[in-house]
């Protein structure tokens, strides 16, 4: 059976060009692997044969045995160019470049052709992965019956010879990385479905095993430090201190990676709850005000608002109390401003994170008192809730607000009460 190694990072990366995160493994799942198993190939991911993140022999006899390369170096991934550098060198022919669509192409690769596709926010739609399947399909079987020189090496040095090496060890190392791609993936998605049950125990083993087979991943050390802290063991203020110990290895207090700012943000958060360490407070509000005012997220919008509130509740000076609760208003008419057009977009509906997006209106509308547009809001979110901690989640932060309100109202001009 022929083999399609590909190439391309993991998890969630940041372009950092544009300021857009990009779902890798989405592209991989939803788009490479239906594609490459369509045509009869094993598809084999070239994060599953790395040892530590370091490029070694087994990588390089992949890169040079492999009958098909797919690299996918959307985000400027410098392993991925690396690799297909490498490639190039190599093998003259049998390799895709792929791109997303707004993604900038790296080195002098303008002149080679590229496979794009489309991102939606960090995701992908399941009509545009529908597209790319078939595409990419299509183009693969074209790739691997012309067995053209599509290697810009080879073709400027028309008369270099590619190197040969033996099958020995060569199907050990196959099976190897299946069967490690296999338990990882099998990690994450039971992560990910004690997740959805509420089982957060349960998911940090599961992500805690993932996190042993790739120490560095933001995307498992994200989700592990979320369900460490929700998992609540052995109480809750050790969980939220040893979730705040994974998310640090992320460097939340430089990234503006807003998933990382926001799990620092909800620990720091919650440890001002608890604890009622105004550190912790001051905290949650530099890690929320980064997500929100580098990438516009409004999951961190939303938080920043009401850690504003929760400072202004202990603020000695009145014009500083004014002053945070005036902030958090204006934060929530710009949420609200930013996302209400969302609403009218086609694709709205496929949206994965719809919703977190009407979650968010009522909150904004509760605060910023417009209750039938909340409750309206509300109703949507909990018909769309995938799981009842996403419920438990929204009905906390709704709690947060209401137990706010008589402060809050004290500080709005009759025009905005």
């Amino acid at each position: 059976m022929k083999v399609c190694f590909v190439v391309m990072g993991f998890g969630k990366k940041t372009e950092y060009e544009t300021g857009r995160t990009l779902d890798l493994n989405a592209t991989y799942e939803t788009i490479i692997e239906p594609a490459v198993t369509a045509q009869g190939l094993r598809c084999i991911r070239a994060d599953e044969i790395t040892q530590s993140g370091f490029i070694d022999v087994k990588m390089y006899e992949m890169l040079l045995r492999a009958d098909l390369v797919i690299a996918d170096i959307s985000t400027g991934n410098v392993n991925a160019v690396y690799e297909l550098g490498v490639r190039h060198a190599l093998r003259p022919n049998s390799t895709i470049i792929m791109n997303e669509d707004q993604g900038k192409l790296y080195f002098d690769l303008n002149h080679i052709s590229t496979f794009r596709y489309q991102h939606f926010g960090d995701d992908i739609l399941a009509r545009e992965a529908k597209r790319a399947v078939k595409d990419l399909g299509e183009l693969i079987g074209a790739v691997m019956a012309a067995q053209a020189v599509d290697s810009p090496v080879y073709t400027f040095l028309p008369k270099l010879l590619s190197p040969r090496m033996s099958d020995e060890e060569y199907e050990d190392l196959l099976e190897e990385a299946e069967e490690a791609q296999q338990r990882f993936s099998n990690y994450m998605r039971a992560g990910e479905k004690f997740m959805r049950q509420s089982r957060h125990d349960l998911a940090s083993l599961e992500f805690a095993a993932a996190r042993d087979m790739k120490p560095d991943e933001p995307d498992i050390l994200q989700k592990l430090a979320l369900t460490t802290y929700k998992a609540m063991l052995p109480d809750e203020i050790s969980a939220l201190h040893d979730g705040l110990e994974i998310i640090r290895l992320l460097n939340p207090e430089a990234s503006n990676d807003p998933e990382t700012v926001g799990v620092a943000g909800a620990i720091t958060k919650r440890l001002w709850l608890r604890e009622g360490d105004r550190e912790s407070l001051d905290a949650a509000i530099q890690f929320y005000r980064r997500g929100f005012e580098v990438k516009r997220d409004y999951y961190n919008g939303e938080n920043l608002a009401l850690c504003f509130e929760f400072r202004a509740q202990v603020q000695e000076e009145h014009s500083e109390k004014v002053f945070d609760f005036m902030c958090a208003h204006k934060i929530r008419q710009r949420i609200v401003k930013s996302l209400l057009p969302l609403l009218d977009s086609p694709d709205f509906f496929d949206r994965p994170d719809k919703r977190w997006v009407y979650a968010t209106l009522a909150n904004c509308y509760f605060a910023i008192e417009s209750p039938l547009e909340a409750e309206a809001f509300e109703h949507k979110f909990l018909g769309a809730a995938h799981a009842q901690w996403e419920i438990d989640t929204y009905m906390n932060g709704k709690d947060e607000l209401f137990a706010i309100r008589p402060e809050r109202l004290a500080t709005l001009s009759p025009a905005e009460k």
